[in-house]
């Protein structure tokens, strides 16, 4: 089962890999979320009650009870960095092995950081072994001077804690966390695109998550501190309507362009307590939508020349989440970027026969996380704990010093023991000292 605690809701999936290697969807369980702000959680109560509800719907419709949950964090705290390890072996004759490579991989873990963060993920870049660059893949190469480049990334220990508390409190156990752009890439993007160099851009409710892939390896991961709700409240502020209504808005009648509204429809929205209904301008309420999503984009393109490889991402940008239902988002994106654009959905690696709600860009993260969570219980299978027969309770029984009887050799022992000591302590005072 994958969890996915986001801003604006808290999704469930349970799944399995089916015999033909595709993932198959046994339950989804999705409810509001109240208690998250920005991809961090800010209230444990709430959050603790919506993932129980979230949990049970999934459990009701796979007709299993599953504890262990694959989750996912996020949040403006994501903060990633570049490192170069290094590490010379004893000598040349022998292959370079996993072992290696877990090494360097451990000695990144023991970074000083600042106070308060802690590292999430360590991605090997590229080796190199013996000054010869550029080698992916070093298993069974030789070499003494084995070198790699690692993309590191970090976040508060303090939001990765207040998750594990949440799982735990809704009577979960959590096997992983994984940081959740690089989950929806699992779900939306292909091998291809991954070698081609390509962008993924999570437009969420509380963040948009960033992932540049290049040579099918993660290149860079970036959060930028807001989302759809921060659209929602530009219309609420601009049209001086409720939150809700706002969001109703949003959703139904906006458009990320307002050069392709061509009808200028006139919106009515009833008014409070008996009030005059409010006229709102089709045209205008998107207009508030673009200058928002084009900010949003604005960061998207520092993120991608800040990473170095914006001449290098041949397949564009691919846009998911709840943010990538709006309306010509495509188009504006392409007109903004100068970048090819796709909207991403999650069914690449999906079984036939899924739910139609599950082919929507909203539940990339969960299924990403899903995806994560087999490949991990593939790689480390969970031991099998036998139950003890029942002869181990009568053992521990017959070994108590209570219940020793004359049978028992360590009972012989005591007794004889404390038979030669009472004998010693008699004899003392009729001694000739």
């Amino acid at each position: 089962m994958a969890l996915d605690i986001g801003t604006t809701k808290v999704c469930a999936i349970a799944g399995r890999r089916s015999e033909h290697g595709k993932i198959e969807i046994l339950g989804i369980g999705k409810v509001e979320s109240l208690g998250v702000s920005r991809g961090v959680v800010s209230n444990i109560d709430k959050t603790v009650q919506a993932i129980r509800q979230a949990v049970q719907a999934a459990e009701r419709q796979c007709g299993e009870d599953l504890k262990v949950v694959y989750v996912g964090i996020a949040g403006q705290h994501i903060k990633s960095l570049q490192h170069r390890g290094i590490l010379t072996r004893d000598n040349d004759f022998t292959e370079i092995s996993h072992a290696d490579i877990d090494k360097l991989i451990n000695d990144m873990h023991k970074l000083v950081l600042p106070p308060g963060d802690k590292i999430l993920h360590v991605i090997p870049q590229e080796y190199t072994i013996d000054n010869e660059q550029g080698i992916t893949d070093p298993i069974g190469m030789s070499g003494v001077r084995l070198e790699a480049n690692f993309h590191i990334i970090t976040g508060q220990i303090t939001a990765s804690n207040n998750i594990h508390r949440c799982v735990e409190r809704g009577g979960l156990q959590m096997a992983d966390m994984t940081l959740e752009p690089i989950a929806s890439a699992a779900a939306i993007l292909s091998e291809e695109e991954k070698e081609a160099g390509i962008v993924l851009v999570d437009m969420g409710g509380g963040t948009t998550d960033i992932t540049i892939f290049h040579e099918g390896i993660i290149r860079h991961t970036a959060v930028i501190p807001f989302g759809g709700n921060v659209i929602t409240r530009d219309i609420k502020d601009g049209c001086t309507v409720m939150h809700q209504q706002a969001e109703k808005l949003k959703v139904r009648f906006g458009s990320a362009l307002a050069e392709e509204v061509y009808d200028n429809r006139i919106i009515t929205i009833p008014g409070l307590k008996g009030r005059d209904p409010k006229e709102i301008s089709e045209k205008n309420l998107a207009r508030i939508i673009q200058a928002r999503v084009e900010e949003i984009l604005d960061y998207v393109m520092w993120e991608i020349r800040r990473s170095g490889f914006e001449r290098q991402l041949i397949g564009g940008i691919v846009l998911t989440g709840g943010g990538a239902l709006l309306n010509h988002i495509e188009q504006l994106c392409e007109l903004h970027t100068g970048m090819s654009t796709r909207v991403g959905l999650p069914i690449e690696q999906l079984a036939h026969g899924y739910a139609k709600q599950v082919c929507s860009p909203i539940f990339s993260t969960s299924i990403g996380l899903l995806i994560r969570g087999i490949q991990h219980a593939e790689r480390n299978p969970r031991p099998v704990v036998a139950t003890p027969p029942p002869a181990v309770a009568e053992v521990e029984e017959a070994t108590s010093p209570v219940m020793a009887n004359e049978d028992d050799p360590s009972g012989k022992w005591y007794e004889q023991l404390f038979k030669k000591t009472k004998e010693w302590f008699e004899a003392e005072p009729d001694s000739e000292f």
